[in-house]
């Protein structure tokens, strides 16, 4: 049976589960607006997840095909995924920043061929071993989730309203976990009176018990060399100061006092910085670092998928302290290593 629980204020939220992942569920939201509902987010393209948003929403007195809105924090598929399926029981618009926007045309577009190319491309450079490598240049590869999302076709522009027909909303830009993540604030008296400025869907940016993951942005045409972890530290602290009086996360569950989840964020992050570092007192390839890095269980464990996903962690931490000048490239080496300075 689908849970659905009721936050006040025409504000609910729906368990979807995300198959085979340790998350368990996304919490979809159901907004009530003037026009009909409005979605923060959707759940995982897959059929049970398809059956328990349906089976939620029934059970919050509508339907998919009611859905006014579909508003999406970020492109991934656990959020985006099941929105194509909306907009086709309702007609519904999806709203995205022109970022993550961006991130879905590209992955409409692209062959998967062309991605498992780029990601063998950059592994080899970040250092990983032959044996990590190959299965991505094997034919008859198991295909990507999400290759196939739907384009959005309205622009989540920051700092601004969106257009919810009695409702304030407005779209804070929160890059980081991806480059067009946003929270978004909904600039209401919270229903039960809690001390602080409304309340915030803080999708993936602000959880209340996880780190979320801060990897590189991932575009095979750009060359612009990124900071995400960066841009992350800096999206906290502007969360920091709206100071909401509840924050709506897109798992787990409803928490307050974000400034004390925003101060254990920026120190996390310092502390994990330090710590690479004195790693770096010996010049490391990005994966000789993410294998010595601390994870939540030790790197011999960690599946093939999430290896992968360490690295691009262990790269964007690497970005950050080249930025601040603690550490540089090794000059001529290949796979590059960097070293602290």
């Amino acid at each position: 049976m689908t849970q659905v629980t009721d936050h006040g204020g025409g504000v609910r939220s729906l368990r979807v589960p995300i198959p085979d992942n340790p998350l368990g569920h996304t919490l979809v939201y159901v907004v009530d607006t003037d026009r009909g509902p409005v979605l923060i987010d959707t759940g995982w393209d897959d059929p049970e997840s398809w059956d328990t948003l349906a089976e939620g929403l029934t059970a919050c007195g509508t339907s998919a095909a009611e859905i006014h809105g579909v508003v999406i924090t970020h492109h991934h598929p656990d959020h985006h995924g099941l929105s194509g399926r909306v907009r086709q029981a309702s007609g519904a618009w999806i709203a995205m920043h022109a970022a993550d926007t961006a991130v879905v045309r590209r992955t409409r577009e692209a062959r998967p061929e062309r991605w498992f190319t780029y990601m063998a491309a950059k592994l080899a450079a970040a250092g990983a071993p032959e044996e990590h490598i190959a299965p991505l240049r094997r034919p008859g590869r198991r295909a990507l989730p999400g290759l196939s999302p739907a384009l959005p076709d309205r622009d989540i522009v920051p700092g601004e309203l969106l257009d919810l027909p009695g409702r304030r909303l407005r779209a804070i830009w929160t890059p980081g976990h991806t480059p067009g993540h946003v929270c978004l604030h909904l600039e209401e008296a919270h229903p039960a009176q809690l001390p602080g400025h409304g309340r915030l869907f803080s999708g993936d940016h602000l959880l209340p018990g996880i780190t979320p993951h801060i990897g590189l942005y991932e575009d095979p045409e750009d060359t612009t060399v990124t900071d995400p972890l960066g841009d992350y530290l800096d999206s906290l602290e502007r969360v920091g100061r709206l100071a909401p009086a509840e924050i709506l996360p897109a798992h787990q569950h409803p928490f307050s006092d974000a400034t004390a989840r925003v101060d254990a964020l920026l120190a996390h992050h310092e502390s994990r910085l330090t710590d690479l570092l004195t790693l770096l007192a010996e010049p490391l390839t990005p994966w000789q670092l993410a294998e010595r890095m601390e994870w939540n269980r030790p790197w011999t464990e960690i599946p093939y998928g999430s290896r992968t996903i360490a690295v691009s962690e262990a790269e964007a931490h690497l970005r950050r302290l080249v930025k601040r000048g603690r550490a540089e490239a090794v000059a001529g080496s290949e796979p590059v290593m960097y070293v602290a300075v």
